[in-house]
């Protein structure tokens, strides 16, 4: 079902192959969004049907939906247009057990470790803990499937794709870039260097085993305590886990952005992501080989 067509590219560039998937999936996006959301407000198509469009179940259909076209496109362009076993772009599960429990570790490390040093600095108080078992059950897999697709797109086969064609260091950044871009809602300047840092570290990771375990577990970490767990701002749909309230300067804090739009998380991150490069460069072996021309 999923053997390799040809050894050759049917468009040779893999530049091109990323230009013309991100169009595809733009495309396709556009589309089911402008379609899904017309469905549900075609009985209210004012200010209230949009609230209620935001809330209840309406979210994690969404993500159900853009996890089900990315794992298409993605299939189709791998399989047609690579020409390569849509499990090569780095699904591929023996032995990689260790590596979804490390991403999920750091994801874990970084944020925890930034909520601690706010709340030791005066920054944070936590106030209750309100626990609805399915509430954090539906967020999970919320936000392990939109942790999936997210990877198979941006490391799975963007950059996989940039790196035949550019520099590898080169072909990290920009795949960091547009998961930047992606991410892009009108925040300021730390949510989006946290999203740039985020795709910096689960590219280099990447770059390395070409397997993408480590990626999604640790964007799922990341999501899941920022979100269900750790959102002092209250702004997921449903109450998070631990209530808190903050204080202090905004860029500190994060402000009305939350934890992920926080000076303290970007340098906890950015720590992290040298560390876990100069980790890879020294554990150079035949199991773990970065591509050739390392960055």
């Amino acid at each position: 079902m999923d053997a390799i067509v040809s050894d050759k590219p049917l468009i040779k560039a893999g530049w091109l192959r990323a230009l013309l998937y991100l169009l595809a999936l733009g495309i396709a996006a556009a589309g089911l969004l402008a379609g899904f959301i017309f469905a549900l407000l075609k009985d209210k198509p004012d200010e209230a049907g949009f609230q209620a469009l935001m809330k209840g179940n309406s979210p994690a259909l969404m993500v159900l939906i853009f996890f089900a076209l990315s794992l298409i496109i993605t299939y189709v362009f791998r399989r047609w247009i690579d020409r390569r076993s849509f499990i090569s772009l780095g699904l591929e599960t023996g032995g990689h057990l260790r590596d979804a429990l490390a991403g999920a570790s750091l994801g874990l490390f970084i944020v925890a470790s930034s909520c601690l040093i706010s709340e030791l600095t005066g920054h944070l108080k936590w106030m209750d803990i309100l626990f609805d078992p399915k509430a954090l059950f539906l967020a999970s897999g919320t936000i392990l499937l939109s942790a999936f697709y997210e990877e198979l797109i941006f490391r799975g086969y963007l950059l996989t794709n940039l790196m035949e064609s550019l520099p590898k260091w080169l072909a990290l950044a920009l795949s960091a870039v547009l998961f930047m871009a992606f991410h892009w809602n009108g925040s300021g300047l730390f949510p989006l260097l946290n999203a740039l840092i985020m795709g910096l570290i689960a590219g280099i990771f990447y770059i390395y085993s070409r397997n993408l375990w480590f990626p999604v577990f640790f964007h799922f970490a990341w999501k899941f305590m920022t979100g269900p767990v750790l959102d002092f701002t209250h702004e997921t749909t449903s109450p998070s886990l631990l209530q808190a309230t903050v204080q202090g300067n905004e860029n500190i804090t994060g402000g009305t952005y939350g934890l992920e739009g926080s000076l303290m998380i970007t340098t906890i991150s950015l720590l992290s992501a040298v560390a876990l490069y100069l980790i890879l460069q020294k554990k150079i072996n035949p199991r773990f080989q970065p591509v050739p021309d390392r960055i």
